[in-house]
């Protein structure tokens, strides 16, 4: 694990989260509260980048325009990352990268209380989407 993900790891026991699981090899971590909505949440340090991404649902249909747009217009409310579709095209994923070379605490701590605070605003819409 480089010098970087050392700092990320310190970052995340000071902003208070505790880390389920680590992965020196691959330089990431998970981390869970659920109060928060953070469930396997990973955050992964590649190269030059932090990779924030965490499941939200599974869509039904592929080809629902209406949940493909409304998650457009919810990523418009957000202030760092935003809902993206996996590579198989099935899965909604919050996902945010920030550089690694400057990142500080209050830049990763803005990064996953967007998450959270999406995840409290737009829950009942996810699991709507998701049934």
């Amino acid at each position: 694990m480089n010098e970087y993900c050392n700092m990320v790891e310190n970052y995340i026991y000071e902003l208070g989260y505790e880390i389920t699981e680590k992965d020196t090899e691959e330089s990431l971590f998970i981390i869970n509260d659920e109060s928060k909505g953070i469930k396997n949440l990973i955050i992964d340090c590649e190269d030059s980048i932090l990779v924030i991404e965490q499941f939200i649902f599974k869509l039904k249909d592929k080809n629902d325009s209406k949940v493909l747009l409304r998650l457009l217009q919810m990523n418009r409310d957000l202030v760092h990352g935003a809902f993206v579709i996996d590579e198989e095209g099935d899965k909604i994923i919050f996902r945010d990268t920030l550089r690694l070379e400057n990142l500080d605490l209050n830049e990763l701590e803005g990064s996953i209380d967007s998450l959270t605070i999406a995840m409290a605003e737009f829950s009942s819409e996810f699991l709507a989407f998701a049934r």
